[in-house]
């Protein structure tokens, strides 16, 4: 389940990533962290105390004696996204889907195309796939993994013994990253990007109670796991989101540019591990494939 923390945290990331290292903060959200700060010291088995007071965006005077880097007033805080209680899977990820429309936090950066693009599948798959940000193909279909790449990921996912809508395909970032002049290039999604969602990245997770996730991708690796560096140095192990076990592949993209077999190899030892997590059976030949001789 969220935390009141995991919004908290969320912002501070986008602010981090915009360069801020200074933030006012306003009496209710002093008195937020002192709560969380008294909960984390009481002694285990005390019951913890009702939060008193809930963050929200100040409407206060900055007080003089925290500094901001940035020129211009810091920007609200980044709201909790929700879903009607009492209602479906289904319902509650279209939910998601109508206030990550205008969701704010993402427009007010400049930065990100208008076309909102939020997700496809079963909202109550065991198998949650996970992208950085639309692109061309995916903005004019309005969903996540269509043209050359998502066909990469229809075959990955047949060649598992499952159809395209069994499984439940997000992305980090809900609209296309915007660049000068742009016509077909697609860009990858800044630090700043990603923390503007993520919030519903966290709300699809815990609506859709995946047993497992897959990261296609460096980019949505780092946006999901704070991880950096090379996907071959991410691959090979298991992480967790929210309390969810989480597994580092390479982008479906990547292999349309790849002619390596051992990179196919490396997807789909990726994808096997997944299977094993999901009690999925792997027949012997699903595990000759893409064996180099």
């Amino acid at each position: 389940m969220s935390r009141p923390v995991d919004a908290l945290l969320d912002f501070l990331r986008s602010e981090e990533a915009r360069g801020v290292t200074h933030i006012h903060l306003d009496d209710q959200a002093k008195e937020l962290l002192r709560e969380l700060h008294r909960r984390a010291r009481a002694p285990k088995g005390d019951p913890a105390r009702p939060a008193s007071v809930v963050a929200e965006t100040s409407t206060s005077a900055p007080d003089s004696t925290l500094a901001s880097s940035a020129p211009q007033p810091t920007p609200a805080f980044v709201p909790a996204v929700s879903a009607p209680s009492g209602a479906s899977a289904g319902e509650k990820i279209a939910a998601l889907a109508a206030q990550a429309e205008n969701w704010d936090p993402a427009r007010k950066l400049g930065t990100l195309r208008t076309t909102m693009v939020f997700s496809t599948g079963n909202p109550e798959a065991d198998l949650m796939l996970v992208g950085e940000a639309p692109g061309y193909q995916e903005e004019l279909q309005r969903e996540p993994f269509v043209g050359p790449a998502g066909q990469k990921l229809n075959d990955i996912l047949k060649a598992m013994g499952l159809a395209r809508e069994q499984a439940y395909i997000s992305n980090i970032v809900k609209f296309r990253p915007a660049t000068a002049g742009q016509t077909t290039n697609n860009r990858k999604p800044t630090l700043e990007e990603m923390a503007s969602c993520l919030s519903f990245v966290r709300a699809e997770v815990e609506i859709v109670k995946p047993r497992c996730i897959v990261a296609l991708g460096g980019t949505a690796a780092e946006g999901l796991l704070g991880l950096t560096g090379s996907v071959s140095a991410m691959r090979g192990k298991w992480y967790e989101f929210n309390g969810i076990p989480v597994r580092v592949t390479y982008h479906p993209s990547y292999l349309l540019r790849s002619t390596s077999v051992r990179d196919k190899r490396a997807v789909w030892e990726d994808m096997m591990e997944a299977m094993e997590k999901l009690d999925m059976p792997i027949s012997e030949r699903q595990r000759a494939f893409f064996q180099t001789k």
